[in-house]
């Protein structure tokens, strides 16, 4: 009886051991509750109600390690459908929790939830979330972090400080009614009225000057900047005055490192980016601007935040301010762009097909659809239609997904 307990509690460690291995090899699983709510909040002089998530603004940070799962049950207690989408997040064969509107959901409707089943896998850096409804985007969003399994000690996030930087856009007016506005007479969307840093517009806008965000550091440190693009459609200029920038990583996998004294960020991209604290202790003005290369509306203006070096100094009388491209300088956006490569290293491989088979050709454009009487709001009294190869999205009664399930 003794050999056969023995035997049986043998198989019984066998099977925990290789259970353990298998929740190793599958990672993590972590839960999340995300309320969709309206806020106020006050910006600029003025205050307004718009949608958030757990009340906040930007929204709750997503953290997990590499190849971890994690659940976010939504619970939509808004005025109008929504639904999420994460962000450079692979989603291998679950195209179901991927969260773009009426293609692979219908809208989470006002007082149901919906729980996201959001799976990672080579992903690790900075990515984020937004909501993929209209325009909520705008309010509803943050960051998702995705560190390196716990064995790896080799990560660039180790033994740093780090710190998540929001970039994207206020609008006085409700964001919702602005696009709505757009669609119903065919002209522009109104343009933002400000630019933000965490949050904060910064002191060159008004009623700003109290609430500019300040990122403390320490002389001698280097801490991981997570830079996130969260603009409706700017891209993005961004420098430290007199500290230069290490980029590392973006879209959740690393580059092979550049060092520059500016950014150029596109909307929906993320950037890993070093900052050694290495000048005189005291203030120094971080600044973001549009890169513009259009004849169409867009926010001409600059937000601001202040790295702040801890130690006993004096204030400068004035602070030092980043030199930034002009808003139309295509050269110093393209200069930048070409030197990102990725890593690919033996621990980081990019494995590119080589053997091409099959071309596709996709043409992307906003075109004008011509209005009687040259009634709508667009160029020449036309109505803009954007289209891709020639062939503009018309909300369908079912999801795109679940259509193709029936």
């Amino acid at each position: 009886m003794g050999l056969k307990w023995m035997s049986l509690i043998l198989r019984v460690l066998a099977l925990l051991f290789l259970d353990g291995l298998l929740c190793m090899a599958r990672g993590y699983v972590h839960h999340y509750d995300f309320v969709l709510t309206e806020t106020n909040f006050t910006r600029l002089c003025s205050t307004k109600s718009m949608l958030t998530v757990n009340g906040s603004f930007p929204g709750p940070t997503i953290q997990v390690f590499r190849g971890d799962t994690v659940y976010v049950n939504v619970h939509n207690q808004g005025l109008y459908g929504v639904t999420l989408h994460w962000h450079g997040v692979r989603q291998p064969r679950n195209p179901w929790s991927d969260g773009p509107e009426n293609i692979t959901q219908c809208p989470i409707q006002p007082g149901t939830n919906f729980t996201y089943e959001v799976i990672f896998t080579t992903e690790e850096g900075t990515l984020w979330w937004h909501a993929h409804s209209d325009w909520t985007r705008a309010t509803v969003h943050g960051a998702i972090i995705i560190l390196p399994p716990p064995a790896n000690n080799l990560s660039i996030s180790n033994a740093l400080c780090t710190r998540n930087n929001h970039n994207w856009e206020w609008f006085k007016g409700d964001v919702m009614a602005i696009i709505d506005d757009a669609l119903a007479t065919g002209g522009d969307p109104n343009v933002s009225d400000a630019f933000t840093l965490n949050g904060q517009p910064g002191d060159l806008y008004n009623c700003s000057n109290a609430t500019t965000y300040h990122l403390a550091v320490e002389y001698g440190k280097t801490y991981l900047l997570r830079i996130i693009n969260a603009a409706m459609n700017e891209e993005q200029f961004f420098a430290i005055a007199q500290h230069n920038l290490t980029v590392v990583g973006s879209d959740g996998a690393y580059l092979k490192p550049i060092t520059t004294n500016y950014i150029m960020i596109t909307p929906g991209q993320t950037m890993d980016v070093l900052l050694t604290a290495n000048q005189n202790r005291s203030l120094y003005y971080i600044a973001s601007t549009p890169y513009a290369d259009t004849t169409a509306p867009f926010d001409d203006t600059t937000t601001t935040a202040i790295v702040q070096y801890n130690g006993n100094y004096t204030r400068p009388s004035t602070i030092p301010f980043p030199t930034l491209p002009l808003y139309n300088d295509t050269l110093a956006a393209r200069n930048f762009t070409v030197r990102l490569r990725a890593l690919a290293s033996k621990e980081h491989p990019v494995n590119v097909p080589k053997n091409i088979t099959t071309r596709i050709f996709l043409a992307v454009s906003v075109n004008q659809l011509i209005c009687p009487n040259a009634s709508c709001s667009g160029p020449d009294g036309n109505r803009l239609s954007a289209s891709l190869n020639n062939i503009s999205f018309v909300t369908p009664s079912i999801a795109v997904l679940q259509a193709y399930y029936r």
